[in-house]
């Protein structure tokens, strides 16, 4: 399963990222996980995430690269209930063209080994111009308001 917090730089996606994690950890029987661009978030985290920053792997370039690191984090722990990946757009220069195939093939995953993705987009859905309505969006009522 795929969730999605999708809104324009500064609309709160990170803080809410944050918190959901932080929630998530606390009534997660497994492991959940924080990709984040960099180092910044280790801090505001429960020390119970794993947090991976992805300025340790610029040699990560594009989606499918990125899919195969998330395959190796999966295959490192087989205990992963939720990955959380804060500004995909940000990470392994991920355009807006890759998004609707990158979601479609993290929704494959999760169906496959139980893993839930929550993912955030710094775009408004109407900049998207794909189809996200296969997936929860988490802050629809944030869209609304702006």
């Amino acid at each position: 399963m795929v969730k999605l917090i999708v809104g324009q730089k500064g609309t709160g996606k990170t803080k809410k990222m944050i918190a959901l994690a932080n929630e998530r950890i606390e009534k997660s029987d497994g492991s959940v996980v924080f990709i984040n661009k960099n180092h910044r978030l280790m801090y505001d985290l429960k020390y119970m995430i794993r947090v991976v920053c992805m300025e340790d792997y610029e040699e990560i370039t594009n989606s499918d690269e990125y899919i195969g690191f998330i395959f190796g984090i999966i295959s490192s722990d087989h205990d992963i209930e939720a990955i959380f990946i804060d500004s995909i757009l940000k990470h392994a220069d991920v355009s807006m063209e890759d998004i609707p195939e990158f979601l479609e093939r993290l929704s494959n995953i999760g169906d496959k080994y139980d893993i839930e993705f929550i993912v955030s987009l710094s775009a408004s859905p109407d900049d998207m111009g794909a189809d996200i309505s296969g997936f929860e969006v988490l802050n629809e009522v944030d869209l609304e308001a702006s």
